[in-house]
Parts: C-alpha cells; sequence; structure tokens
C-alpha cells in the first residue's frame, strides 16, 4: 500500500520543484479521496439504498439521499478548507547527528473565516495538526531524524485535513529549498592536543603573528618608525630614543586532522567537532586544519560555527 502510495504522488508531483518562497494552495494542487471511514460509510449508504429498493421504502430513499447530501457537502468544505491556504518554510537551526532537526513552518489563512483540523505531515509520522483563525496564522514544527552530517531537507511535506466529518481527506505536497546544516557527532575520548608557540608544529603557524608587549627604551637607530621615537623620555636624557617591543610568539592550539591516526572519515570528524566544542567551552583560542583548509586560530560563537560548517561539509577530493 506504500509503495502504491509513493508511486501515487511520485507522479502526480512530476516536474515541481523546490521552491523559495511561500506556496498558496491551488485548485490543480489539491486532490481529494474518501478515509477508510469514508469507505464504510460509503457502504452503508449502498446498503440502504438496496434495502429501500427492496422494500420501497420512501423514508429509506429519503434517509438514504439526505446521507449522500451530508457527505458531497462534506467533500465541498474539505476542498475548500486547503484552498487558498499559504504555507511558509520557517527557519531552522543547526544540528549534530543523532539529533532531531526541528522545521517549522507558518500556515497562514487569508480568508474572513476560520479554518479547522489542518495538518502538515512528514513521510509516514504522525500528522501534526492546527486550527487556524480568520485572518490569522498558525505554527506548525515537523521533527525530523538526522542519521548524517552535510545538508539535510525536508523534501515533500504534505498539507492534509479530514475536516469536518473524517469520511473525506483533502491534501496537496509542498516542498521547500530551506534545509538545515547537519554537523558531526561529537565523539572521541582524545584530550586537546597540547598547544605549540607560534609558527612551530606542522608548519601551520606564522612567525610573527604573536602581539607586540613594551620592553623599554633602546636607542636610535637608522630605520626606526619616527611614531616609535619616546619623546618625553628623549627630553630627559638628551639621546635619540625609541619604545622598544618584543613580539610574544603565544602558543597556538591547532585542531590538525594530521593528528589522529584514524583510517575512517567519519570518526576524524567527530573527534574534531569534540575538540572544537571542548576548546570553545574552555575559551581557548584554536585554529582547524583538514586536508585543503585552513582556518587561523580565533575564539567565539562565529568561529565556532565556522568549524562546525566546515566539518559539515568537508568531502576528500580525489
Amino acid at each position: 500500500m506504500h509503495g502504491l502510495w509513493r508511486r501515487f504522488e511520485a507522479w502526480v508531483t512530476r516536474g515541481q520543484q523546490p521552491v523559495r518562497g511561500p506556496v498558496r494552495l491551488e485548485r490543480r494542487r489539491i486532490y481529494i479521496l474518501p478515509t477508510r471511514q469514508g469507505y464504510a460509510f460509503a457502504m452503508l449508504l449502498f446498503v440502504l439504498f438496496l434495502w429501500s429498493i427492496n422494500y420501497s421504502n420512501s423514508m429509506g430513499f429519503a434517509f438514504t439521499f439526505l446521507l449522500v447530501a451530508v457527505a458531497h457537502n462534506s467533500m465541498w468544505q474539505a476542498h475548500d478548507n486547503l484552498l487558498g491556504l499559504i504555507v511558509h518554510a520557517g527557519g531552522t537551526e543547526p544540528v549534530f547527528v543523532g539529533q532531531e532537526v526541528r522545521f517549522t513552518f507558518r500556515l497562514e489563512n487569508p480568508d474572513p473565516k476560520p479554518r479547522y483540523g489542518i495538518a502538515l505531515q512528514w513521510l509516514d509520522q504522525p500528522p501534526q495538526y492546527v486550527d487556524l483563525p480568520a485572518n490569522g496564522a498558525a505554527i506548525v514544527t515537523l521533527r525530523i531524524p538526522t542519521q548524517r552530517r552535510g545538508w539535510l531537507r525536508v523534501g515533500r511535506v504534505r498539507v492534509l485535513t479530514r475536516y469536518p466529518l473524517g469520511l473525506l481527506q483533502s491534501w496537496s505536497w509542498v516542498e521547500f529549498e530551506r534545509g538545515c546544516l547537519v554537523y558531526p557527532a561529537p565523539r572521541g575520548r582524545r584530550p586537546l592536543p597540547a598547544a605549540l608557540p607560534s609558527g612551530a608544529g606542522s608548519g601551520l603557524g606564522e612567525q610573527g603573528s604573536g602581539s607586540e608587549d613594551y620592553a623599554g627604551f633602546r636607542s636610535y637607530a637608522r630605520g626606526d618608525s619616527p611614531r616609535r621615537i619616546a619623546w618625553k623620555a628623549t627630553t630627559r636624557t638628551e639621546q635619540l630614543l625609541v619604545k622598544n617591543f618584543t613580539d610574544q610568539a603565544r602558543p597556538e592550539l591547532w585542531l590538525d586532522w594530521r593528528l589522529l591516526g584514524i583510517d575512517h572519515i567519519e570518526p576524524r570528524l567527530a573527534q574534531l567537532c569534540q575538540w572544537v566544542l571542548k576548546a570553545e567551552n574552555e575559551g581557548r583560542k584554536y585554529g582547524l586544519y583538514l586536508p585543503g583548509v585552513r582556518i587561523p586560530p580565533a575564539h567565539g560563537n562565529a568561529h565556532r560555527r565556522r568549524c562546525l560548517e566546515t566539518l559539515a561539509l568537508f568531502e576528500i577530493k580525489a
């Protein structure tokens, strides 16, 4: 049954491309079929109709046709409950492998009458129902499990309703370009690598990249910058002096791919991810080195996000 439904979904959505902006549900995008209760109700109507014919019972005919009219009106209401509905794709935050991504969607009702029992459904997960007020909106959140790093897109999402009687289901599909970035799972028991002086270790540092510390005065030498001349000290000693600074190379913490003797890519990335989080929590400046990628030492949320994004999207180039 699920395979038949998948083929039907692929057939009716052929040619549809993911979109960036909001989607407005039009008549040609809305489909409607009876539910299990609807098929049972149809069988009941058929039995009542045969009984009325067999016994020539006018009250039986009247009751049967009344129920048919109710079902027909239910079909129109189920269709109109989705017609004109506007679906917006909301934002989502990056997660780590194994966590659930929370995709948020905003359902907007442009009509002056409320809409009841509208749901979003991803694959075979239970539908998430909301009621929309007149000229109002509601937020629906779908939780999608993650199994691998990189970009995760939710794909097709079913918009459905069984309002008002549950006899028929009206539905449509929407698909957005927006996705969520999934970081590697932070795993590994190795301690942080030892910090090295600037310019040392793996050839990653840059000589002279440390900060300059004041170290007193010295006599002026040809070529010294005029901005470093100590004019007040010169007037006291009657000798041209300049301020002397020493470049103190501060230790650098490099999270280096080559320090991990692991054959597979994913365990290496998981350990590097664990190092990034640990170094950031300890308030240390750290750099990241991967084949073809070098991120200079820094710290802060922007630096952390840059390192994690690099790990999430890293691929070995052949």
